[in-house]
């Protein structure tokens, strides 16, 4: 097989012509081609007056399949528990179920089919379902978002969750895109898809179950405690997302090894989507191409400060599990066709910000988020800035550029009263310096809405070599909430990860 790459072709050019390339360069005569596929699709835009697709394809004369990753079969009446049903809990069931085990995967929230319902009614209504939100249910908090797939970490199983999502019903242009999303409208029939196949192998998903213990025999762990009775388990995976406060309560309780990470707080940042695709394709290709994004970071104002969860095309969400907070988020449909776009604007926070303390951070978060409830009018109306008021400390008076997309309502106020000095002053610099790297992006009438308090868990569960938790050898912390990943596909990838240390256990028996 070869592969070529840097295949560049103009805006509107046949796609075909990457075959063409690959025939020339491979010296396979058409006829012998057995196998042709192109690998990955971006685009070049250095040059605002010749905007190129950038392509990647291999080719060869034999017949050759997608490599998929299989763990080997196990015959074990062996009972794992999967506790959340985020991406990182999806792929652990998954792969446990594929290998012959038959997980119990008990999740706080509703299905997606019903947590849609909870969803759109807190997004029109105001109306804030504390057990099945934005946060909590089937899929996660990456379920309402753009559904990005693109992820730091690299390694085969990144590619196999792109293709798992193929499978259970994602558009194909994931396996080549490199910048890959699903979008928060297609999102839930993967989802729900991946867990109908779950209990067709025999796995067992139950929703609107909460953890709020284990039970043990001596320092054996045999069991855990939900609101709904006890199940027996052998293992325990700890699939708990990051706003899981409570259940990270109930780890305290029983002394389970948790130290205090590094996260970050800010605002969501919002620009007309036809500025941003403009200042990063030109005038002259912009309407041809798709909504273009963004990823930016500067450390020069003391800090580090980083657009995070950038949705073209998007919507500013209230996504709130908590009664008197307000948080925001960021949501894309597939097709990113809304009027705005918007990004987390955040500030890194340090474990010495609130003393050191192991759920310091959780404090933290929470702190901001009241105040910015109180702000916005205590209906979940959130505290909104003009980007020039927030540098003069000026509260706004209305609306220029801009309007808002958060859809509960928003009350103007000067976010410099919410946010710590450190962290206002950080922003200010952060977006000042952004607009020297992207045209307009420190424009005075972008919008910004508070408070973006949860990119990341606040604290991490320390697990050793094997994936198991320091002190329990079969307590698994996994995923986001635990401090292993940073959004959907790192998320699943470590789920499939810590299946496969179970499988491993297991499969000899």
């Amino acid at each position: 097989m070869i592969k070529v790459d840097n295949i560049k072709l103009p805006v509107g050019a046949d796609e075909g012509e990457i075959f063409e390339v690959c025939v020339k360069k491979s010296k396979i005569t058409r006829s012998a081609v057995k196998h042709f596929k192109i690998l990955k699709k971006s685009i070049d835009a250095r040059d605002k007056e010749r905007v190129f697709y950038v392509y990647s394809a291999e080719i060869s004369d034999r017949e050759e399949s997608e490599e998929r990753i299989v763990f080997d079969s196990v015959k074990s009446d062996k009972k794992v528990v999967v506790t959340g049903f985020g991406p990182a809990g999806i792929f652990c069931a998954l792969y446990l179920a594929r290998s012959g085990l038959k997980p119990i995967v008990i999740e706080r929230g509703q299905s997606v089919e019903e947590r849609e319902k909870s969803v759109y009614k807190f997004v029109n209504e105001g109306l804030l379902d504390t057990e099945s939100n934005i946060q909590f249910g089937e899929g996660g908090a990456g379920a309402f978002s753009d559904g990005k797939l693109s992820t730091g970490v690299s390694g085969k199983f990144v590619r196999q969750v792109l293709v798992d999502f193929v499978d259970f019903g994602a558009p194909k242009e994931i396996l080549i895109d490199a910048k890959p999303h699903v979008g928060s409208d297609r999102l839930p029939t993967v989802v729900s898809n991946i867990r109908k196949e779950i209990e067709r192998l025999g796995g067992k998903v139950m929703f609107s179950t909460k953890l709020t213990g284990f039970k043990f025999s001596g320092e054996k762990l045999i069991g855990v405690k939900t609101d709904k009775g006890e199940i027996k388990a052998d293992d325990v995976v700890l699939a708990i997302g990051h706003s899981a406060r409570d259940t990270f309560g109930v780890l305290k309780n029983i002394e389970m090894d948790i130290e205090p990470k590094a996260f970050a707080v800010g605002v969501r940042i919002e620009h007309l989507q036809e500025d941003i695709s403009v200042a990063q394709y030109g005038a002259k290709f912009a309407p041809l191409l798709p909504p273009a994004d963004y990823r930016l970071a500067t450390h020069g104002g003391g800090r580090g400060v980083f657009t995070f969860c950038m949705c073209p095309g998007g919507y500013v969400i209230p996504s709130a599990s908590e009664e008197g907070g307000v948080v925001t988020n960021g949501m894309s449909l597939y097709k990113r066709d809304g009027k705005n776009a918007n990004s987390a604007l955040l500030c890194e926070v340090y474990p010495q910000d609130f003393g050191g303390d192991v759920f310091g951070g959780v404090e933290f978060q929470r702190k901001l988020e009241r105040a910015a409830f109180e702000a916005g009018g205590k209906n979940y109306s959130a505290p909104v800035q003009l980007f020039g008021d927030f540098l003069s400390g000026k509260v706004s008076s209305r609306f220029k550029k801009v309007a808002p997309t958060y859809s509960v309502g928003t009350n103007f106020c000067d976010l410099n009263d919410l946010l710590p000095r450190v962290i206002s002053d950080n922003l200010k610099f952060g977006v000042t310096d952004f607009g020297r790297k992207l045209k307009g992006f420190d424009t005075p009438d972008a919008v910004l809405t508070g408070i973006e308090s949860r990119s990341s868990s606040p604290i991490r569960i320390l697990r050793g070599e094997n994936f198991s938790a320091v002190r329990f050898s079969n307590i698994y912390p996994c995923g986001e909430g635990c401090g292993y990943a940073g959004g959907i596909t790192s998320a699943a990838v470590d789920g499939i990860k810590v299946a496969g240390a179970i499988i491993e256990k297991y499969k000899g028996l």
